[in-house]
């Protein structure tokens, strides 16, 4: 049975390009924005409007697709590039990339940087169209570049208020904002501002947003291994180093999840963690005044908008948190028993649970009380001796239980399916 091909074709502007109208004119059927009715109307008023379907509701529009496709080809337009951010890798999924012939156009983002002047090859891209809103500050913060395709909800506005909570009074003025309105038609408008002023306006769809951040005077950051003297902390409370990698290989961070982070501390592994993955949510418990202004602080410092600071005790406050794929606990408060049951209730199958056992205690209990839930348990002692060559001086650290247990009810054994 001879089956058609999908003609994905990219539009910009307000008229469909000439060399593409004869293409979308052969189709059995035309899948179309209502936005682009008009353009459809100017450039084939003879098509038969019972072949012409809207691409919303996207079920919809996939059935008359694949139905259409039985006796030939299917033209779907769409805004610019339909490879970049667009439909087209949904329609590979479904259909299989060989049918499809793609026939881009410019897109929004590349007019919108032409505008500006600005290269766009070193640009970090984020579609927050249709996507859930949460943490998208994270993914935006720690580069100097960014281009956002926007929504109703994720309007400019919007965005440039999440990135006021994350930042402080003086960083605020370190952002300067572009947003593209109806780029490519004759109501096409380029705003520049800061974030208060796009803050506080009312922009026409569809629209982009470019922000640029000025370069900060911070030296250079690694991706990971943030030192000691790094993070701000008090009286040497925080994870050592050598303590820290070993704890962030053991989690075997997912790239998206939820981790909580009990008796975070300065929040030494928070950060991390939160650097190494921008779609992970990070929740720092903890309790002391004085360490949770110290996470607020290394927060921002680190361009971490993904960690989410949790003031109080465990395992009292853990109820108010989505469940977890993976938990360290680094402090306990006495409430060890109460913390592990409740952690190891909530953990997602093939989630892991490490605790770092400074106390004797502590590495103990741990090992017999994650087992008694249901976990596997492995368990590294870490001693760490420092010495600063040639001196003949060695620093020598008390030596760390790190406990290490996985949920493995529910998945098979020996697979890393849940880890990436």
């Amino acid at each position: 049975m001879k089956t058609g091909n999908i003609y994905l074709v990219g539009v910009t502007g307000e008229v469909l390009a000439e060399d593409t109208i004869g293409r979308i004119a052969s189709c059995t059927a035309i899948i179309v924005s209502a936005r682009m009715m008009p353009l459809l109307d100017a450039a084939l008023p003879d098509y038969p409007r019972s072949q012409v379907h809207t691409v919303t509701p996207l079920k919809e529009a996939i059935v008359a697709i694949a139905s259409a496709l039985d006796s030939g080809d299917v033209a779907v337009l769409a805004s610019g590039d339909p490879l970049f951010f667009g439909i087209g890798d949904l329609l590979g999924r479904r259909f299989g990339r060989t049918r499809l012939v793609t026939l881009p156009a410019v897109s929004s983002m590349q007019i919108a940087f032409a505008r500006l002047g600005l290269p766009w090859h070193d640009a970090r891209f984020i579609s927050l169209h249709g996507r859930p809103s949460a943490h998208f500050a994270a993914r935006i913060l720690p580069y100097a570049k960014v281009c956002i395709l926007t929504d109703k909800l994720n309007t400019p506005a919007a965005i440039a208020s999440e990135l006021l909570r994350h930042v402080s009074a003086g960083r605020s003025a370190d952002f300067s904002l572009f947003v593209g309105e109806e780029l490519g038609c004759a109501r096409e408008k380029v705003t520049i501002g800061s974030l208060h002023d796009i803050a506080g306006q009312i922009f026409n769809d569809p629209n982009i947003v470019i922000i640029l951040q000025k370069p900060r005077d911070n030296g250079e950051i690694p991706v990971f291994g943030l030192g000691e003297k790094d993070i701000r902390h008090s009286r040497g409370l925080i994870t050592k180093n050598e303590v820290r990698a070993a704890v962030i290989h053991a989690l075997r961070l997912p790239r998206q999840g939820v981790f909580w982070d009990i008796g975070a501390g300065s929040g030494s592994v928070s950060v991390e963690a939160a650097r190494l993955s921008d779609d992970l949510q990070v929740f720092a418990i903890e309790k002391n005044s004085e360490q949770l202004d110290h996470i607020r602080r290394n927060r921002e410092t680190f361009c971490s908008a993904n960690i989410e600071v949790i003031a109080g005790e465990a395992p009292e406050v853990l109820a108010q948190l989505p469940d977890p794929d993976r938990v360290f606990v680094g402090g306990s408060g006495g409430n060890l028993a109460q913390i592990l049951a409740v952690a190891a209730g909530r953990l997602k199958a093939g989630g892991s649970i490490v605790v770092n056992a400074v106390l004797a205690k502590t590495a103990e209990e741990a090992p017999g009380l994650l087992c008694s839930q249901g976990l596997a348990v492995e368990i590294s002692r870490i001693t760490v001796e420092r010495q600063r060559y040639p001196a003949p001086e060695t620093s020598r650290f008390n030596p760390i239980s790190l406990i290490v247990s996985r949920k493995t009810h529910g998945i098979e054994e020996g697979t890393e399916n849940d880890y990436y």
